[in-house]
């Protein structure tokens, strides 16, 4: 591992003395990927660092035992000699993850689409759990939400809710949460008190920017229509719903949360680029077939994924055969312990193919 450090620190000068070039200053783009390999870079550097430190002092140490012959100093550095090693075995540890390279869709926002599937009204009020979730988590991160869609019941649940994320290391952190999520809970309707088991699924997507795709105007079908849903809205008066149609693949994009047909459009648009972004990202991986195995769980959106059982207060994440007894408090956007784990096991697998 040390012997890569002179080759880290090469490249950490070179990045340094192109970020303090004039031409640098004047290209922000170049500008932006100089300091996403430095912040990559710098902190390999250090443990690496650390590291050659640590194998120094270890040698000191294996040097004083061969010429020591006080047994009351002998004792003291084979104590020292053993924290030394242990330090250093931790500091290997934490090199090889530092040279895992940077996912480079971590820091983008996301865009999350949750559908009620088996279970009818049953699953679209767990819709309106997961959504409770994820924004009590948001919330807490200091992330923001705006919903780009949405299908109610009527009865507090979601046919369907899109919205999206933004702030810090938004994808990063959600981006396990695509999948199947099964619940098991007693129906407030249920007189017999029977657990019923309903599904629910996610779909996490990086939020794609402009220049991230073109979609050409020609490839588009836009309709536009009077807002769905429960009556009585001002959005059900006049034509602002809209429904874009993406004629190459078929996909299809419906906006009508927002009274102004414009934003309504923008939304659509939005949500269009990132699954035809989401698309060409899978394509990708499917080319890539070592990548793919770096991947916590298959990643494909009908695997299951989770299970949130309500009589035991029990969530179970099946990928990682986790089972946590606070359903309750993780509900309530307490999502660390598992989106933490599953960091985790990714950087772990990908440590394993490094």
């Amino acid at each position: 591992m040390i012997e890569k450090l002179p080759s880290y620190v090469k490249q950490l000068k070179e990045i340094d003395n192109k970020l303090s070039s004039p031409e640098t200053m004047s290209d922000m783009n170049l500008y932006k990927q100089l300091m996403v390999d430095r912040a990559h870079i710098a902190p390999i550097v250090e443990e690496m660092q650390n590291l050659e430190e640590l194998t120094n002092q270890i040698k000191d140490a294996e040097e004083l035992l061969k010429e020591e012959d006080d047994a009351e100093m002998i004792a003291m550095a084979k104590e020292e000699l053993l924290e030394l090693k242990e330090a250093a075995k931790v500091s290997n540890k934490k090199c090889k993850m530092l040279l895992i390279p940077p996912d480079p869709l971590a820091g983008k926002n996301i865009i999350m689409e949750i559908r009620a599937g088996t279970g009818g009204d049953e699953a679209a009020l767990f819709c309106a759990d997961l959504f409770k979730m994820y924004s009590h988590y948001a919330e807490k991160m200091g992330w923001k939400i705006d919903i780009m869609n949405s299908n109610d019941t009527g009865l507090g649940g979601y046919k369907e809710i899109v919205f999206s994320i933004s702030g810090k290391d938004v994808y990063g952190s959600l981006r396990w949460e695509s999948g199947v999520h099964r619940v098991q809970r007693v129906p407030t309707t249920e007189s017999g008190g029977r657990v019923h088991t309903s599904a629910v699924t996610v779909a996490v997507l990086p939020e794609a920017e402009e220049t991230d795709i073109e979609i050409k105007q020609e490839d588009l079908k836009i309709d536009v229509m009077r807002a769905g849903g429960p009556g009585g809205q001002c959005v059900n008066t006049t034509d602002s719903a809209v429904r874009l149609t993406h004629l190459p693949t078929g996909l299809v994009v419906i906006c009508q949360d927002e009274k102004s047909q414009l934003k309504n459009k923008n939304k659509a648009m939005r949500v269009l680029r990132s699954r035809l972004y989401d698309l060409e990202e899978e394509k990708k991986q499917k080319e890539r077939s070592e990548a793919r195995k770096s991947q916590v769980g298959s990643g494909d959106r009908s695997e299951r994924i989770r299970t949130y059982n309500f009589p035991q207060n029990r969530l179970t994440d099946h990928r990682l055969n986790l089972t946590l007894y606070k359903l309750e408090i993780i509900l309530s956007g307490e999502l660390d312990e598992v989106i933490e784990a599953l960091k985790v096991e990714a950087g772990e697998k990908a440590m394993q193919e490094a």
